[in-house]
């Protein structure tokens, strides 16, 4: 099985707050991930998170046990696993491949002053264990 996302499983803006809740929270049914949605998005039916959690099962996003009931969903991939396909898909599209120019964009515009330190603190020990 390749480790790049393919296109029919990479997941939606939906699909990814369903994934956050569900890598936060483990495996869990619909009634239990659509209250733990609430409270970000309040317009959220049990009948949509429902469905959108048989979509997600359906493109290979989430696993389903169905020896129980309710069924509980979990997603197939480790949250860091994931993000690291979509940033590298992302990389190859919106900035030609270069991961630097991702970071600097991101330095630009949307890093907080306590996050660079964060970043400074990082990238020099990166640079006394290399």
């Amino acid at each position: 099985m390749s480790t790049k996302t393919t296109a029919a499983a990479r997941p939606t803006a939906a699909e990814l707050d369903l994934l956050q809740v569900l890598w936060r929270l483990g495996p869990a049914d619909a009634k239990t991930v659509h209250e733990a949605l609430q409270p970000d998005r309040p317009e959220a039916t049990y009948a949509t998170v429902l469905r959108q959690l048989q979509v997600m099962h359906g493109k290979g996003l989430l696993s389903r046990d169905e020896s129980q009931r309710p069924q509980r969903y979990a997603p197939v991939h480790a949250q860091e696993k994931l993000q690291q396909s979509l940033v590298r898909d992302f990389i190859a599209k919106a900035f030609a491949g270069s991961g630097k120019a991702l970071v600097l964009a991101a330095l630009k515009n949307h890093v907080s002053a306590k996050e660079r330190a964060e970043i400074r603190r990082l990238l020099t020990k990166t640079g006394d264990d290399a």
